[in-house]
């Protein structure tokens, strides 16, 4: 986030309203706990929110996200990867085959995260300088951006498990803005006072309760995702000024993970959003959480200390760390289609990591713009997009 950004967030943030939702703190998860955690919770397909795609297998929400399981129709999408720079203004488009970047274009007003919409058939750069903002269309086939749309501080970007409405996240007036997903014509607005700097989310495995992360006052909130209305707040508390970031669905939908900068870690939530039952170290300024094709490990970005923790899905442990040579700043981005590349912005470097994900080797490292954020690679296996930087099931 911009210095600039920073301070026009601090002035808006100045009087905070306490909420009336409920409070939760929780322990530190106990081994039952954990081991509960750990398995896969099915939910019958009567259960899911409605209209949303129903699950080809239980076990593993993202199985239809496998290795090379791009759909038939984004084959002849170009193989790019998309790097908006806020600092800069400009999207840096790189070649994943040369490691090379091969177009440059103006990504809007302070753009930060480019999303896949949820057919998957547009990809968006999302940009958030206030008291505007934008969405600027990308069409995969080309690689080329289309005709700027002004929607307020889309700072993120998702879309409902049925694809009724897409979530503008707009970070700085604590609102989840719901848009009609192909005319941007706002349909409703949720206002949460105490959710400053509100951020990142994922979805329950059934679809109905959203989980999003209040990055400047250390806190989660959990959302009724039909009605926007918040449903439960919880205050984090393994450091007194944490900052909770990227938040996740394991594949086997047992858990949410959170990433948090200032805890040096993850929390773990239960599968259902209701209480907190445990926290992972990891590393410094823990980001961006990503997962092996396969399902079985999560990629955690250590921001502030140049490395990435591997964790084993099965135990919900760190099994190895990789660093980058000479430091570096490891944020948001994705996996490569068959899965054996793990692209990362490098936000404080002005470049982009690509790490072997059999050997945890960095094999790339490219300069672009300044302050690059949530990169995109594309295209991506699976069927539809929830958004972010590859939120695919």
């Amino acid at each position: 986030m911009s210095h600039m950004r920073r301070v026009v967030l601090a002035l808006l943030f100045a009087t905070t309203i306490a909420g009336c939702a409920e409070t939760v703190r929780a322990p530190l998860a106990t081994e039952a706990q954990q081991h509960e955690a750990n398995q896969p919770h099915a939910v019958p397909a009567a259960d899911l929110l409605e209209g949303m795609p129903a699950y080809p297998d239980r076990g593993n929400i993202y199985a239809a996200a496998g290795a090379n399981m791009v759909r038939t129709d984004l084959r002849e999408d170009r193989e790019l990867v998309y790097v908006p720079n806020p600092a800069s203004d400009r999207v840096h488009v790189i070649d994943p085959n040369t490691m090379q970047v091969v177009d440059e274009f103006y990504g809007g007003p302070e753009p930060q995260h480019v999303v896949p919409s949820y057919d998957m058939r547009t990809l968006y750069v999302t940009s958030s300088r206030v008291p505007g903002g934008a969405v600027l269309p990308i069409d995969p086939r080309t690689g080329k951006p289309g005709q700027m749309v002004n929607v307020q501080d889309v700072y993120n970007l998702y879309y409902t498990p049925d694809g009724q409405f897409a979530i503008v996240v707009a970070e700085a007036y604590q609102r989840l803005d719901f848009y009609h997903p192909q005319t941007w014509e706002l349909v409703k607005s949720s206002h949460f006072p105490d959710c400053e700097g509100i951020n990142h989310m994922d979805f329950t495995l059934d679809g109905k309760t959203g989980l999003a992360s209040c990055e400047f006052a250390n806190r989660m909130i959990a959302f009724d995702v039909a009605s926007g209305e918040q449903l439960r707040r919880f205050d984090l508390d393994v450091v007194p000024n944490g900052m909770p970031q990227d938040t996740r669905l394991v594949p086997n939908g047992s858990v949410f993970l959170v990433a948090d900068m200032h805890a040096d870690g993850v929390y773990v939530f239960d599968a259902q959003a209701t209480q907190r039952i445990g926290y992972i170290p990891t590393g410094k300024g823990a980001h961006g959480i990503y997962f092996s094709r396969d399902g079985a490990i999560a990629y955690v970005s250590n921001r502030n200390e140049g490395s990435v923790s591997v964790l084993d899905m099965a135990t919900l442990q760190p099994i190895a760390k990789w660093t980058i040579p000479g430091g570096g700043s490891p944020d948001m981005g994705g996996v490569s289609p068959d899965g054996t590349t793990l692209w990362l912005a490098g936000r404080y470097h002005g470049e982009v990591y690509a790490f072997d994900t059999t050997t945890g080797e960095l094999k790339g490292r490219i300069p672009v713009g300044a302050g690059p954020h949530g990169l995109l690679v594309w295209p991506q296996p699976g069927r539809y997009s929830l958004g972010h930087t590859g939120n695919i099931r």
